[in-house]
């Protein structure tokens, strides 16, 4: 196979994963928000409390720079989460001007329950699927993993 065959098809290939990536995050954003008490959260809101959730005490610049986002943005988020009830911001022990991020038990029970809905919606879509396309998932899912590993050092 010729390097520009190789361009080719690695371009077919990226084009293809797009098509179904974001649709399917969408796909299931929509299904874990089904059902969920008050109104959904903005995206933007939901991605910060993924992160703190991950990473519980990170701070607000930290956080801007692991969305790909302004300082600024994320105070916003910030300042939005708390008065929503969802975040809670504390003082960091050795800096006291900075800020340290932390769910509420709210936002804990709203995190559970839109993972616990998501998973569900997945577990029944891949119920769907045939033993061969289930392995075929299994087997790419080390090399998707790279991908984001590849694509999170870049940013």
């Amino acid at each position: 196979m010729t390097t520009t065959q190789r361009d080719l098809d690695t371009r077919r290939l990226a084009s293809g994963l797009l098509a179904v990536i974001g649709p399917l995050r969408r796909a299931l954003r929509h299904e874990g928000r089904r059902g969920l008490p008050g109104d959904p959260l903005p995206a933007s809101q939901a991605e910060l409390l993924r992160l703190v959730r991950l990473q519980p005490g990170i701070g607000v610049r930290e956080a801007a720079q692991q969305l790909g986002v302004a300082a600024n943005t994320v105070s916003t988020l910030v300042n939005q989460l708390v008065a929503a009830g969802l975040l809670s911001r504390g003082r960091d022990p050795v800096d006291g001007r900075a800020a340290r991020l932390e769910l509420t038990a709210d936002a804990r029970r709203r995190v559970a329950l839109w993972r616990d809905q998501r998973e569900q919606a997945l577990s029944a879509a891949l119920h769907e699927l045939g033993p061969g396309q289930r392995e075929a998932l299994e087997r790419a899912l080390p090399a998707l993993h790279k991908i984001l590993e590849v694509l999170e050092r870049a940013t």
